[in-house]
């Protein structure tokens, strides 16, 4: 007899939504338990975020007047938005490595908002890789890092250096822009390639981001990137609400060495030089391993820790 019950229970319950999804698809028109005119107090914030009136991406304005554009760029905020964990991790490194970035944007002549394209790919975590096998901050692909003179490799992998594989990535944004006459465009291909945009430029008539139709990764792309913009200059409008001690600090007590020598044991090193492997490995994520043959006797500079570096985090 309970299961009976159980089981009239089950029907009854998905007799109501059925009818509900119904009315909500009548017209398009939501159900009328889906519509409320009251929020109570303990609801949690969630809300579809606001957009400026205006916004560029490296000095090229946004089309925000076209309603794809804004349902575009609204639901890469919404993504970014409540992805919480991630996105307040990624607003605090923020001044970790911006300080680092911009400088080499600069002398590339890369637009400053490139780093929100940084962003966009690594959640500023240099120690990411995708499951295409794209690496670092700028998630290169091997092959574009040997493109650009960075060496990969199980032992070595120079995309997890920052200053070098920003610099790569600079020489494609530059290779790039070349090309088309837009930065926007730049980013866009960072995404889908040159062969992969020009492909679709050449087919489709039209050399505007907001105008091509492309694969749908690229076309969310350049809007995820608008919006860790938006995030950055304004998180608390978006519900992002940090202090100035929460942003964690660039790292400066370090100083410099030099490796050139063949069977480098990185333990080793990092003892003699008053230190240990962890922290080694903190500061030098392009270090893979804990030997290196080193065969071609590279002469790699390398970051020692300095007093105060583990005590302050920086």
């Amino acid at each position: 007899m309970q299961k009976f019950a159980l089981l009239f229970s089950v029907v009854a319950l998905a007799g109501s939504i059925t009818i509900a999804c119904a009315q909500q698809r009548q017209g398009g028109k939501p159900a009328p338990a889906a519509i409320s005119s009251d929020i109570p107090d303990e609801a949690p914030p969630v809300f579809v975020p606001d957009l400026p009136r205006e916004m560029t991406f490296a000095g090229e304005r946004v089309p925000l007047e076209y309603s794809e554009v804004r349902e575009a760029l609204e639901r890469e905020m919404t993504v970014t938005m409540f992805m919480h964990s991630r996105t307040l991790r990624t607003l605090r490194m923020t001044t970790r490595y911006f300080p680092v970035i911009e400088p080499i944007l600069k002398k590339y002549g890369i637009p400053a908002d490139f780093k929100y394209l940084c962003m966009a790919e690594s959640g500023l975590d240099p120690n990411t890789v995708s499951p295409a096998g794209a690496a670092g901050l700028w998630q290169l692909m091997s092959s574009a890092a040997k493109d650009h003179g960075v060496e990969t490799g199980s032992n070595v992998d120079l995309r997890f250096h920052v200053e070098i594989a920003t610099e790569a990535a600079c020489k494609y944004l530059r290779k790039a822009y070349q090309r088309y006459g837009s930065w926007t465009m730049a980013a866009a291909s960072y995404n889908a390639g040159l062969a992969g945009v020009s492909k679709r430029i050449g087919i489709q008539g039209v050399d505007s981001y907001y105008d091509l139709f492309l694969p749908e990764e690229t076309m969310r792309y350049v809007y995820r990137i608008l919006s860790c913009k938006l995030l950055v200059e304004n998180p608390q409008q978006y519900g992002f609400r940090l202090r100035k001690r929460d942003y964690l600090p660039a790292f400066e007590n370090y100083r410099k060495i030099t490796v050139s020598g063949q069977n480098i044991d990185w333990s080793a090193l990092a003892a003699r030089h008053g230190t240990n492997y962890k922290m080694l490995r903190i500061l030098n994520p392009w270090i893979r391993s804990y030997e290196y043959a080193n065969k071609a006797g590279t002469t790699y500079t390398v970051l020692i820790p300095t007093e105060g570096f583990r005590e302050n985090g920086k």
